[in-house]
């Protein structure tokens, strides 16, 4: 038996959390002014909690589903450390040049985080993503990721393990707007 994410997917492409959590959490929302971004991010500090743990997650999908590199960066303290598949990175220039790589390779991103654990400045974070090529061919990412957080709240390293496998248009489950 798979485990029961904390948030689902309805075939209407809105999204939906349980009740009591907040409204603005969960939905997709438009990239919005970078400045409102930065102040929801930063008013989410460690150490986390049960209720601050996801919508910390949340946070990071949403920016990443934006494919904005500008406005994921902020996320990241000014010398945050990653490692993504065989690449390290350091700093936010780095992650924004890498980012505009991506999303420029990896079409139609769509992005879905799940909380797997956290203590005090830490999570762990499972994903799935769904992009396509320049040729029109679909894949699935799978990953985890290790978060680790300044007492700021921005993230100050990241470590992705990622793997791809190609699947069909018709395949596909993240068709939400983003």
């Amino acid at each position: 038996m798979s485990p029961r994410p904390l948030w689902t997917f309805p075939a209407s492409s809105s999204r939906s959390l349980p009740p009591g959590k907040p409204t603005h959490v969960g939905r997709s929302e438009p990239p919005g002014p970078i400045g409102r971004f930065k102040e929801r991010m930063s008013t989410i500090k460690p150490p986390f909690t049960a209720d601050t743990a996801p919508l910390k997650v949340q946070a990071a999908e949403d920016a990443w589903n934006s494919r904005d590199p500008e406005r994921v960066a902020l996320a990241y303290s000014e010398d945050s450390e990653w490692r993504n598949r065989t690449e390290f990175l350091r700093g936010r220039d780095e992650i924004k040049a890498f980012l505009r790589r991506k999303w420029s390779r990896e079409l139609d991103y769509r992005l879905k985080k799940t909380l797997w654990g956290f203590r005090d400045n830490r999570m762990a974070v499972t994903f799935e993503y769904e992009w396509h090529d320049d040729s029109g061919q679909w894949y699935r990412s799978y990953g985890n990721e290790l978060w680790e957080f300044d007492e700021e709240g921005l993230m100050r390293r990241r470590l992705a393990s990622i793997n791809d496998t190609p699947i069909a248009e018709r395949d596909r489950r993240l068709r939400f707007d983003r």
